[in-house]
């Protein structure tokens, strides 16, 4: 079987089960349910996993009475139950809702973190996740949100429970991003287009000090400099390469 025709059948299938995911949508909770009872019964099916269903009776919750207090906590915890559902858009949506009709809610240090944990987790297109790439490899968009969510976190609200976990996700996305530049450096290189290896390169040293991706763009830089005949700026780098990275001996050109 060819290639194409094998994804055509990969992509038709996760497509199929899309469709039948969303054509079983839950049915209306009763009339006579008070918020409270709406509220308890979404929290239930969130967290059972039942996920549309949650999203339903939360929404239902919040048509129904939007003035109570069930309607503050039904749109945060809709949120979640969005991105638990595999809908970032929505997800982002509803927390920026939350963070303008409730600016001094108790609650708005998760809406932020829980801001930047969507964005953290977002997934590629369908092909991405039919031959998944690494991290650094996506789009780097989604991953400098990320970091800002989390940073807006730590900025404001210092003392969050959630500040921990996401202080660990930002050095995570400190790294990657720097990967990433230094991906797109390797790729300019092999094409030959060596200025713009070098500029990238040397972006990534500026901008991402401290992470494992310094050591290659180094590196880089050398085999850029050497490449475009300027001797002097490649020992300038080496020498740089030598004090900060005194193990590595040599400097090799082929990178995958």
């Amino acid at each position: 079987m060819k290639l194409w025709t094998l994804l055509t059948i990969i992509v038709i299938a996760l497509n199929s089960t899309a469709c039948s995911s969303f054509s079983s949508s839950p049915s209306e909770p009763p009339m006579s349910d008070s918020a409270e009872k709406l509220f308890n019964k979404a929290s239930i099916a969130l967290k059972n996993g039942n996920y549309a269903d949650a999203i339903k009776r939360y929404e239902v919750l919040q048509a129904r009475y939007p003035l109570g207090p069930f309607a503050q906590k039904a749109l945060l915890e809709s949120a979640f139950a969005y991105y638990k559902y595999e809908e970032p858009d929505t997800a982002l949506d509803t927390i920026d809702r939350y963070t303008r009709m409730y600016p001094r809610s108790e609650k708005i240090d998760y809406a932020i973190y829980l801001r930047g944990l969507v964005n953290f987790n977002r997934g590629g297109s369908l092909m991405d996740k039919v031959f998944p790439r690494s991290f650094s490899d996506l789009d780097n968009v989604r991953q400098k949100e990320a970091f800002h969510d989390f940073s807006k976190l730590l900025t404001r609200y210092p003392q969050s429970k959630y500040t921990k976990d996401a202080n660990k996700r930002m050095t995570f996305l400190k790294n990657s991003l720097g990967q990433s530049e230094v991906n797109i450096a390797k790729y300019y290189f092999k094409r030959r287009a060596y200025i713009a290896a070098f500029n990238r390169a040397d972006y990534a040293i500026k901008h991402h000090q401290g992470t494992p991706a310094i050591m290659e763009a180094l590196k880089i830089k050398i085999c850029a400099a050497k490449a475009l005949k300027k001797k002097d700026l490649a020992t300038k780098t080496k020498q740089v390469l030598a004090l900060n990275f005194p193990k590595v001996k040599r400097v090799h050109c082929n990178f995958k």
